[in-house]
């Protein structure tokens, strides 16, 4: 401890290689704790989407074919399936826009609460959403996007069946994470014969939810064997992998991110131990009068290494703060901005920050250990040399 005072005054002598070595591990710590936070980030974000008692039946050749709709009868009936409701895309534009720029699914109203129970939806809503063949429940980001409020009357033209159909919207999912346009299946049952067609005997996806998240994995395994070896095999999963496979080209960009935030924070630690060792280098005539006035090598080695520990862990706190700010910052932009609402999942963890310190703390010893080493241990002839 009695070194402490020479510790930080040479730490500061200076102050623009400090500054510099500083900045160096505060940005490489900045960059760690956002590149940690986006893989646990992405896992909350798909939880926030994700119920662990709800999984997805869809056509095993993909989710653009279809099952034939006597098939949601035959999944209710399976053992620890608690609802099930059938949904078919729909992929109407509106007006306004003229193109698909929200999803809208005719859907079976009598079972679509039981299956999302957890869509926080008022109870009142749903009974009109029976009640009114012409219907519809929307999401609050699509309400608030075109400013619709409840009564008021929309219409989708279909870019897959051939109808054009009006809704009057009686209920909202209140809350970000359902951008979904919700309407009766019946409703465009009936326009579709009106049209001549056959009406809609097809499910495109049938939504289950189980009675306990322990019966998930076994009811997935009994629906897909009933459709074995029929016209339309099927394909289950849990409502969570359904996302993380919809968001795939997203996760890609994310490993793309996370490569090169790991490849910049390798250069910034290069960069960080150069100017650490440059330091310690042009001190040598302080080191070599210290080594000749009589103090060992192990306290002038002790000397060094506490300078470039007490650089890291000041470094560290603030870049560990920092990141704190940042990811705050993004998640109170995340309240403000629906578009933004996944920002608000990244957030530093105490893992990450422990991570962050002690990458701090390992970036300072090892660029201060080899030339600390190398000054201490140089005989005190040679370092005389060297500066006189």
């Amino acid at each position: 401890m009695k070194y402490a005072h020479l510790v930080w005054k040479n730490l500061w002598r200076n102050k623009l290689r400090t500054a510099m070595t500083g900045g160096a591990i505060m940005l490489a710590v900045v960059l760690v704790c956002l590149l940690l936070t986006m893989p646990a980030g992405m896992d909350a974000m798909l939880n926030d989407f994700a119920n662990n008692t709800r999984l997805t039946v869809h056509n095993k050749a993909g989710i653009v074919y279809s099952m034939p709709y006597s098939f949601v009868r035959k999944v209710r009936q399976v053992d620890g399936v608690a609802a099930a409701v059938a949904w078919v895309w729909f992929g109407g534009a509106f007006e306004q826009d003229g193109r698909v720029t929200f999803p809208n699914f005719a859907v079976e109203v009598e079972h679509i609460g039981a299956v999302f129970p957890d869509y926080p939806i008022k109870p009142e809503q749903l009974a009109d959403f029976q009640r009114y063949r012409d219907g519809a429940i929307v999401g609050r980001q699509v309400m608030n996007k075109y400013g619709w409020k409840i009564g008021e009357r929309v219409t989708l033209k279909s870019t897959v069946w051939p109808v054009d159909l009006d809704f009057r919207i009686v209920g909202v999912i209140d809350n970000d994470r359902a951008p979904h346009f919700w309407f009766n299946r019946e409703y465009l049952d009936q326009a579709l014969r009106e049209k001549g067609r056959n009406g809609l005997g097809i499910a495109g996806t049938i939504w289950v939810r189980a009675s306990d998240p322990r019966q998930v994995s076994s009811i997935m395994r009994k629906v897909d064997e009933m459709s074995r070896n029929s016209e339309a095999e099927t394909s289950s999963e849990t409502e969570k992998s359904f996302f993380a496979n919809f968001f795939g080209s997203l996760q890609g960009l994310v490993t793309i991110i996370l490569i090169v935030t790991g490849l910049v924070s390798l250069c910034i630690v290069f960069i960080a131990a150069n100017t650490a060792s440059m330091g310690i280098r042009e001190r040598a005539g302080e080191i070599a009068v210290m080594k000749a006035i009589g103090f060992p090598r192990r306290v002038i080695f002790g000397t060094l290494l506490a300078e470039a520990a007490l650089l890291s862990i000041v470094a560290g706190v603030l870049g560990v703060l920092l990141a704190l700010g940042l990811t705050g910052a993004l998640k109170a932009a995340a309240g403000f901005s629906e578009m933004l609402g996944p920002l608000g999942n990244f957030i530093v963890t105490p893992f990450v920050i422990v991570q962050g310190l002690f990458l701090s703390l390992f970036v300072g010893m090892l660029s201060g250990v080899v030339p600390s080493f190398g000054a201490a241990r140089k005989p005190v002839v040679e370092s005389l040399h060297e500066v006189f």
